[in-house]
């Protein structure tokens, strides 16, 4: 334990010391969400609206913005919670080419320890940026139509810290097997450029073909966006249905964004994609575990 802690120290110490990358990946996500309220607002706005117009009701514009924005800072914690992960989870390919892996490796720290030492001291780092970033969009509700409770916020606070498990597993998986800054920015690009329409940040999986719905709902991260949307707009909708909306209108604009979820026409209860979450980060933090093991006793050979 004393050699993890000295290595989760040191992988910390690391990371704050390039004030450049810490201070980019913390204004990152109020960037986003800057560019989410301007471009992305007006398409849940005229996508929410429109359905109304459809089922023939209408709903104040407190409620429709709590429900905007509710859209709004569910998808920005979604690609935040891994995406950032992926830009902080960057030291291991440096140890590496900078020579200071090879010599972690003829120390006597075991692989595993090795593994844990890195996820650990990413995860913390990438955790201080998400939960700031979760500080920023609860501000954000408050000017733009508040209807969380108590337990909203903190369920909202769980969904982020195992989003960034799960993003800092995953990453850690994914990185390993990278060894230039070249190829970790590359990666880092696709993951933020596609991560965010597969999980149904930027677009409801619903939206989707019903072939490519059963494809996503074999991801884990859906699961995650879905559990950061029933949060943050379980109390827009209890306002609605108080002030009479109808409870199967309701129910059909849970669908719509994607606080619903089905799996091969199962509804996905949220204790269920807890469940999958976590099962989902213990695999891939075993996974990693496993392949630095592997690859320590190739080394030795």
């Amino acid at each position: 334990m004393t050699g993890l802690g000295a290595l989760i120290r040191r992988n910390i110490k690391l990371y704050f010391k390039d004030k450049g990358v810490f201070y980019s990946s913390l204004i990152t996500p109020v960037i986003l969400l800057v560019l989410y309220a301007t471009f992305l607002k007006k398409v849940f706005d005229d996508s929410f609206r429109s359905a109304l117009e459809q089922a023939g009701a209408t709903v104040a514009d407190s409620v429709l913005n709590g429900v905007v924005g509710g859209q709004l800072v569910s998808s920005l914690l979604a690609v935040s919670c891994v995406t950032v992960a992926f830009c902080s989870n960057l030291l291991m390919i440096k140890d590496k080419t900078s020579g200071a892996r090879h010599d972690l490796t003829i120390s006597p720290v075991c692989p595993a320890t090795m593994a844990m030492g890195y996820y650990i001291a990413s995860l913390s780092s990438t955790l201080i940026i998400t939960f700031s970033a979760a500080a920023v969009c609860l501000g954000y509700l408050a000017c733009v139509g508040w209807y969380l409770t108590v337990c909203d916020v903190l369920a909202l606070l769980l969904d982020v810290f195992l989003l960034t498990m799960f993003g800092t597993a995953l990453s850690s998986c994914i990185n390993f097997w990278l060894t230039t800054d070249g190829q970790a920015s590359a990666v880092g690009t696709i993951v933020s450029a596609g991560y965010g329409f597969i999980c149904g940040a930027y677009m409801p999986i619903s939206n989707f073909g019903s072939g490519l719905q059963k494809v996503l709902s074999f991801l884990p991260g859906t699961y995650g966006t879905s559990l950061l949307r029933n949060h943050t707009l379980r109390g827009t909708f209890a306002e609605m249905e108080s002030l009479g909306f109808p409870k199967q209108a309701v129910e059909a604009i849970r669908d719509s964004v994607d606080c619903n979820l089905y799996f091969f026409d199962h509804q996905v209860s949220n204790g269920q994609m807890y469940l999958i979450l976590v099962g989902s980060i213990a695999v891939l933090v075993a996974l990693y575990v496993v392949i630095n093991r592997v690859a320590g006793r190739r080394g030795a050979r």
